[in-house]
């Protein structure tokens, strides 16, 4: 079990990237006015997304294995797992925030996208601490 443990971690590290560098990614996108920049950050976000979405899928199937492994029990587990779901609707909007970049029809400026970046920090710190502490409630 303990290799199942490493592969999750190393796939989460993987996927916490790309939450934490593609948004980052939009907040220059919104900022640029030239075509062929608005071009680069595309081909940049797309590969970013596909890279980040597998890091995703594979944390989400260790973490399960692990899950079935262990058993399902703890409240902490089950705050960790609500915190799992709200990363995949993060998920779900960088992808929409990326189909808008695309159709050149993104309605947020540079500022939406700082505070928009801020999200899967807080998630993680909460994610790592529930793992840690195992805290019951």
């Amino acid at each position: 079990m303990l290799w199942i443990k490493m592969l999750h971690i190393s796939f989460m590290v993987t996927w916490f990237a790309g939450l934490f560098y593609l948004p980052r990614l939009f907040v220059y996108h919104a900022v640029t006015t030239d075509t062929l920049g608005h071009e680069r950050f595309l081909v940049m976000e797309k590969k970013l997304f596909i890279l980040m979405t597998i890091g995703a899928a594979l944390t989400i199937i260790f973490g399960s294995w692990l899950w079935l492994g262990y058993g399902i029990s703890g409240s902490w587990l089950h705050a960790k797992l609500a915190l799992v779901v709200a990363l995949i609707l993060y998920h779900g909007q960088c992808y929409r925030e990326l189909l808008a970049f695309r159709k050149s029809n993104n309605p947020h400026n540079h500022v939406y996208f700082r505070w928009f970046n801020e999200f899967p920090t807080i998630i993680m710190f909460l994610v790592i601490g529930l793992a840690v502490f195992k805290p019951t409630f």
